[in-house]
């Protein structure tokens, strides 16, 4: 869309709504680091390097932790795979089930540091502190007058980084597995 989108909007979120913007203008935001500290944080990082280097997988590219403002993306397969990879690694990951098994590993090393892990796209998972899933862009949007907020997602299962906010109480939530449904939905929904 471009840099100026942010104006073209009344409100974007990106990262959960840690970072957001109103009307062009940025309103205040979180850090994943300030949160978790850098002691606690290498603690993470140098778990999941370790755990990665130890998995017998198809191929190994590159970017395994991708550090954003408010989570910490991991990716076993790494961010760096060709699309062919990336196809290849989702169906070697849902007969493996590597990101759940993984997810299940940070849950027992770290049980006490607040963190929630959604398991999302194709290749990787995301981390951060409980409550910064993407129902976090919610605290922008209250007394805004809106009587139906929709969302639209494709993880929308129960561990899948849509499933707060797809079910959460304010919203109207759409289930989709691509683009042109949510199209479809749109055009239904809008008269358009």
């Amino acid at each position: 869309l471009g840099e100026d989108a942010v104006s073209m909007f009344d409100f974007c979120f990106s990262e959960n709504g840690l970072t957001a913007f109103r009307s062009g203008a940025p309103l205040p935001g979180n850090s994943f680091l300030e949160f978790m500290g850098e002691a606690r944080y290498a603690k993470l990082v140098n778990f999941c390097l370790r755990y990665i280097a130890d998995l017998e997988l198809p191929q190994k590219r590159g970017t395994f932790i991708e550090f954003r403002q408010g989570m910490v993306n991991i990716s076993p397969v790494g961010r760096d795979c060709s699309r062919e990879e990336r196809n290849a690694y989702e169906k070697f990951d849902l007969e493996n089930k590597i990101r759940e098994k993984f997810v299940e590993a940070l849950k027992r090393e770290f049980p006490d540091y607040g963190l929630k892990y959604s398991i999302g796209g194709q290749i990787s998972f995301d981390v951060f502190p409980i409550g910064w899933d993407k129902t976090f862009c919610l605290r922008h949007l209250e007394g805004e007058g809106f009587d139906t907020i929709h969302f639209f997602g494709d993880k929308t299962f129960e561990g899948g980084n849509d499933w707060e906010i797809y079910h959460h109480e304010a919203i109207t939530g759409h289930a989709v597995k691509n683009p042109l449904k949510t199209e479809a939905i749109l055009k239904d929904l809008f008269h358009i």
